[in-house]
């Protein structure tokens, strides 16, 4: 199993007294939980939540975010604050900043558009611990982001192929369909297991791909409309299952499949359990988990006990139930036996998955 290393220890950070200025975040500015329990009193923990875009709402990626770190403080005490950039993104950095300034540590953000900001900001707070979900340690040119920086990655190629194992079992067409938020490596990642799963069940089965914004248009994750004339189209053709992996642009291809009659499969969080609308959940066949709440969980827990190893990812994948497949609703009941088959081969090594299409 590539288990990754935990992480080294942390003083927790009480500096600052300047007031967390006005930012883009429509959450709550903070909440708290009883509890104590680790290495840090409650009223010491002070966890920095910083969203990708959209923010919590989304019923998908940064929903999970927000449920790691209540999940957190529901066993540790303290408290935490949440802050959503701009439309643009362009104030990622400040919003960073002003969360260590405030005292918050850990501070974590979430999502790749993180990359190149965090590594500046924990430079500029060597005393705060870090953590991106979605991002590992390393810039692109190799070098680390910083000692205070913890990767939280997932093996996300690895669900998507049982994603795609499970719509070429269940496809009466031969054909499906990927519908992605931004053309970039991450999202590729979800359609390259995605491909692969499908075409080693189904050599001949067509899968159509499509995305909703190119590279450094991230509107993708926050238009639906879009998504669900994608979608359309795709369902049109002939595809009778359709995975998306579009953040809150998601809800448009739930909203296409039931016009179709057809199916969706979902991304991130059981989102079987997350529409409000039962015409939508009904669609929803499974959905490609990846368990962000337990890796925010996690990594506060040993941020708590003193553990944080920083400068190094951690790793979630098959093997630790960082990613998988939702059964809710049973859709997936009869091909189970076939889909644990294929996650045994692909922890035992005997299936490598692409990460690229």
């Amino acid at each position: 199993m590539r288990r990754a290393r935990r992480m080294k220890a942390a003083a927790l950070l009480l500096a600052g007294s300047m007031a967390l200025a006005a930012c883009a975040s429509d959450e709550p500015e903070s909440g708290s939980g009883g509890g104590g329990g680790g290495g840090a009193a409650a009223e010491e923990l002070k966890i920095g939540l910083a969203y990708d875009a959209i923010g919590r709402g989304d019923r998908s990626f940064n929903d999970s975010a927000f449920a790691g770190a209540e999940a957190a403080i529901a066993e540790f005490g303290g408290e935490y604050r949440e802050v959503t950039p701009n439309e643009d993104g362009s104030d990622r950095a400040e919003l960073l900043a002003q969360l260590a300034e405030q005292g918050y540590n850990p501070v974590i953000a979430v999502g790749f558009a993180y990359d190149e900001i965090i590594a500046d900001v924990a430079a500029d707070f060597p005393d705060t611990t870090f953590a991106q979900v979605d991002g590992s340690f390393e810039l692109p040119d190799g070098t680390s982001k910083g000692d205070n920086v913890t990767g939280l990655i997932f093996a996300a190629e690895q669900g998507s192929f049982l994603a795609g194992v499970a719509a070429a079992l269940k496809s009466e067409t031969g054909r499906i369909g990927f519908v992605g938020g931004v053309d970039v490596p991450l999202i590729q990642t979800f359609q390259a297991g995605y491909e692969a799963g499908a075409t080693t069940v189904n050599p001949n089965i067509a899968v159509d791909v499509q995305y909703i914004s190119p590279a450094g248009d991230f509107s993708g994750f926050n238009d639906p409309a879009r998504a669900q004339i994608l979608a359309q189209g795709m369902y049109s053709g002939g595809a009778d299952i359709v995975f998306q992996v579009a953040g809150g642009s998601g809800t448009g291809v739930f909203q296409a499949a039931a016009a179709a009659g057809a199916r969706a499969i979902g991304v991130d969080s059981d989102q079987y359990q997350t529409v409000d609308d039962p015409a939508l959940q009904a669609v929803i066949m499974t959905s490609m988990l990846k368990r962000v709440d337990n890796a925010v969980t996690a990594f506060v827990g040993s941020f708590v006990d003193g553990n944080v190893e920083g400068g190094t990812d951690l790793l979630y994948d098959l093997e630790s139930d960082g990613v998988g497949l939702a059964t809710t609703g049973g859709f997936i009941d009869d091909i189970q036996g076939e889909i644990d088959g294929y996650r045994q081969q692909i922890i035992d090594g005997d299936i490598e998955v692409p990460t690229t299409p």
